[in-house]
């Protein structure tokens, strides 16, 4: 019996898929070195590296059931996320467990939580003081802080732990096991995790992309075996993309995409749609085969929409809600 149709082949800048692994053994013409992505990998990888492949490749299919999958790394966490526009995760840690988090998203924890505030990636701290200052300086580059937070149940039963979003949105669970490994996902969207889940920088490769791109030529890296929680703004969309299936995309309602996924900009073009547009001179092109996920509110665009509406800033008001404008503001308390 063939095996599931979810592997890929790249032959040149195209991927090819998804197809089995008998399937992408007979199109590669049997070729070690072809770069395939499928369960389990976390990028491109030569076929002679991937068991699954290189059993085929040698002329001895693996018997289903064979190997066992490996032990998970990462902790195995409970998760209940609460709310509708303003959400919050609760996250149930049995005895021993641990879940990591960016510093100030913590909402409330229970008393056999232990709370550590760590330099750099937690999953560095085996590697010594260089290992924490080397991922601390890649999270200075993505914008983030130089620390995070642990939070770790040292007591004898159940604790709990919660996060709260940081605006108006939704919280999504991202079971990286399940997502070949890796989650590629904009600079401020983490918000905690399992521990074993590494967090690190992805850089785009076309300088274009990285100077353009909204989200800017740095993104994270979320890899590992173990559960995720990322917040997207306003309301979440998920697009699969079909190999070769292009989706065109406002460079700040990207919030995340799956590692196999091609990420480009493409000029808007247009004199009046450049001026007055109101959309930037770039838009996002996302390529499958894979998933990409939206959100309908970008923070900056919340962010843009509060400053140009705040009396301090020293813009002219629109008078909304009031036709006096700014003498209807001062009689009706909008400026109190």
């Amino acid at each position: 019996m063939a095996t599931e149709a979810v592997w890929y082949f790249a032959r040149g800048n195209q991927h090819v898929g998804p197809m089995s692994v008998e399937d992408l053994v007979r199109q590669t013409g049997g070729n070690p070195q072809v770069l395939v992505y499928g369960p389990g990998l976390g990028d491109w990888t030569p076929a002679i590296q991937v068991p699954a492949v290189a059993a085929m490749l040698s002329g001895s299919p693996r018997p289903a059931g064979s190997i066992p999958p490996p032990p998970k790394r990462a902790d195995v966490i409970d998760y209940e996320i609460f709310g509708a526009e303003m959400q919050y995760a609760v996250i149930t840690l049995d005895p021993g467990e641990m879940a990591i988090a960016e510093p100030g998203s913590m909402m409330f924890m229970s008393p056999g939580i232990k709370m550590e505030t760590v330099l750099g990636d937690p999953s560095a701290q085996q590697q010594g003081f260089w290992g924490k200052v080397a991922t601390a300086g890649k999270r200075m580059l993505t914008g983030e802080s130089l620390f995070m937070t642990t939070f770790s149940n040292v007591g004898s039963g159940r604790e709990q732990v919660a996060f709260a979003a940081p605006y108006p949105g939704k919280i999504l669970p991202m079971d990286l096991s399940e997502m070949g490994g890796e989650l590629i996902c904009q600079k401020d969207s983490f918000l905690c995790a399992a521990r074993g889940v590494q967090i690190s920088i992805a850089f785009q490769k076309k300088i274009m992309t990285g100077l353009f791109g909204g989200e800017g030529f740095i993104m994270q890296r979320l890899s590992g075996d173990g559960l995720a929680l990322v917040h997207a703004g306003g309301t979440l969309s998920k697009r699969t993309r079909k190999a070769g299936e292009t989706l065109r995309v406002d460079t700040g309602c990207l919030v995340a995409l799956s590692p196999s996924v091609n990420y480009d900009v493409q000029f808007i073009g247009g004199f009046k749609n450049m001026l007055f547009g109101g959309e930037g001179l770039f838009f996002a092109t996302v390529t499958g085969p894979g998933d990409v996920w939206l959100q309908s509110l970008p923070f900056s665009r919340l962010a843009g929409r509060v400053l140009a509406n705040a009396p301090s800033t020293g813009r002219s008001s629109k008078g909304e809600g009031s036709i006096l404008g700014g003498l209807g503001n001062l009689l009706d308390g909008d400026n109190s």
